[in-house]
């Protein structure tokens, strides 16, 4: 097989950030083996994702366990065998409990890590890639959109055709099944702390492993209902939809909300709405998922209603 044949090697990392004493410190990585300083990150294992990728590397690298908060885009170069590889990054707050409780030991890779202030890091950065990462974090700080949470649109897992009890009681297939238990550390790495869901059968049995395993209620609403929004005498319930949101968004709570494909462009433009973002491309194609696929809206913490901060879309490996 050829390196052409072979594909890129894909990695994964994130510019991990605290609140220093006078600012905005990042944790910058010091190899040995390689004699740089750099920025966490590390190869995807096979059947892997970028996102869990990234917050496994962080944690065996620097010992501290982040959510990733707004995508920083990537970076593309050769390696020495002449195979290209590319790394994607986010941002990632190490909070106050993780400072505490994050334990770095050194190893083959790393030998040391340090927290340096943002205005000083791009300098002890190695190589010119890393500083343009670097930049691009320090402009959401600059736009004080560094620390955000989000809202993430998931349409339910692959379900069967005829429940024979009417479209709601629709149970998920066996590869439906699989892409919920796959969806956990995914979406995991995004940290959610709430779940809501259409209470449609299938869309409930897609988040269910995930609420177990972060031991969350999954809060059936109705206006996340397919049937609500297709056909039917009464007007889609917009405005309830609307409420909704507009709660989760108050509360900056990190929520999944799990429906259907013709409701995803209702939830995204109800999200962009109270964020007086603007709708575009970007939005109309984000919105069109396959089953188990999600998009991640990025909002600021400090200022929800500042527009969105970033947007990505993600699927488990099934």
């Amino acid at each position: 097989m050829s390196l052409v044949d072979a594909g890129p090697v894909l990695a994964a990392g994130a510019v991990c950030w605290r609140e220093g004493r006078s600012g905005i410190d990042v944790l910058l990585i010091f190899r040995p083996r390689h004699k740089d300083v750099s920025l966490p990150k590390g190869k995807v294992d096979d059947r892997e994702t970028l996102p869990v990728a990234a917050v496994r590397e962080i944690r065996e690298e620097t010992g501290y366990s982040v959510t990733l908060g707004p995508p920083l885009g990537s970076t593309e170069y050769l390696l020495p065998g002449g195979r290209d590889k590319v790394v994607r990054y986010w941002a990632a707050e190490v909070r106050r409990g993780q400072l505490r409780r994050g334990r770095f030991r050194p190893n083959d890779e790393v030998d040391r890590i340090e927290w340096v202030p943002l205005g000083r890091a791009r300098k002890r950065l190695t190589y010119p890639r890393d500083v343009e990462v670097l930049d691009r974090f320090a402009e959401l700080v600059h736009r004080h959109h560094h620390r955000t949470f989000s809202v993430i649109a998931l349409r339910h897992a692959k379900a069967e055709q005829d429940s024979g009890e009417g479209d709601a009681a629709r149970p998920l297939t066996s590869r439906g099944k699989q892409q919920a238990e796959a969806l956990v550390p995914l979406l995991r790495a995004f940290n959610p702390k709430a779940i809501l869901s259409s209470p449609a059968k299938r869309c409930v049995d897609t988040v269910r492993p995930l609420a177990r395993m972060l031991d969350l209620e999954i809060k059936r609403a109705p206006a996340l209902s397919q049937e609500l929004w297709e056909g039917g005498t009464d007007a889609p319930p917009r405005e309830e939809l609307e409420r909704l949101l507009r709660k989760r968004i108050a509360k900056r709570t990190p929520t999944v909300v799990c429906s259907h494909s013709p409701v995803m462009p209702e939830i995204l433009d109800a999200v962009v709405r109270r964020t007086h973002g603007e709708r575009d491309g970007r939005l109309v194609r984000a919105a069109i998922l396959s089953t188990a696929e999600f998009t991640v809206l990025h909002l600021s913490s400090d200022d929800p209603e500042s527009g969105l901060v970033a947007m990505e879309s993600h699927a488990p490996l099934v």
